[in-house]
């Protein structure tokens, strides 16, 4: 098997397979809804449609759709420090740019 189906493979399992464990992990009585929380930070992608192309397997989201940038990067590292959901999300967000950076610059292109 080749790198992209690998790469694809571990890409889906970061977004929709891992975040059960985080739920798990750090918010067991509530993994449920937790688990739900992180799926929903998924809605970060949003911000592809405004790119033309939509997607292009040799552009990396980070650094180049908004909700993807720098700065939005750091107001979910600032979520950190709050309670409640907004930790959730601002953790799912973090995930999520990690997994997209290591999609895009970890593997094959």
């Amino acid at each position: 098997m080749d790198c992209f189906f690998w790469k694809t493979c571990v890409h889906y399992f970061l977004h929709f397979i891992f975040p059960v464990f985080i739920a798990l992990i750090f918010y067991r009585e509530n993994w449920k809804k937790v688990y739900l929380i992180l799926l929903a930070t998924m809605l970060v992608d949003l911000d592809h449609l405004f790119a033309n192309p939509i997607f292009d397997p040799n552009r990396g989201s980070i650094g180049f759709h908004f909700l993807h940038s720098y700065y939005a990067i750091a107001v979910y590292f600032l979520m950190l420090f709050f309670k409640g959901n907004i930790r959730i999300i601002g953790i799912g967000l973090l995930f999520h740019m990690l997994t997209d950076f290591q999609d895009f610059n970890l593997w094959c292109h």
